[in-house]
């Protein structure tokens, strides 16, 4: 498995693959469903300036996405190589979302998804 198809299976159980989704109430935006902080935690971190609706470019909703993973799903931070399931628990739980009891049932989703692949 790649990074790239865990980023599929993330936008596949996001959205649907859907642009201009809008979820959580209108919070959650754009094929990955980011929220504003995350959006802006992750400009932060990249140096770069998005604001919340960026995250309908999917193109740069990828970068927001992988600028937040280089902050969040590091070595430094998790002790240890971070594994796909700690990457889509911490884009669904935030920070900290790989030690989360209630990002499990996100990864279990995200698992089948990949699974389903069947990539060999």
């Amino acid at each position: 498995m790649t990074y790239l198809s865990l980023i599929m299976a993330l936008i596949t159980i996001e959205s649907q693959g859907n642009d201009f989704a809008k979820g959580d109430r209108g919070k959650a935006l754009g094929c990955l469903q980011l929220h504003e902080a995350y959006v802006y935690d992750a400009a932060e971190h990249a140096g770069d300036y998005w604001v919340h609706e960026d995250a309908y470019q999917r193109d740069v909703a990828v970068k927001i996405f992988m600028a937040y993973m280089d902050r969040y799903a590091t070595v430094e931070r998790l002790g240890r190589h971070p594994t796909m399931e700690d990457i889509a628990r911490i884009h669904n739980g935030g920070p900290n979302g790989y030690k989360k009891e209630s990002t499990k049932a996100y990864w279990a989703k995200v698992k089948k998804e990949l699974d389903s692949y069947d990539i060999l």
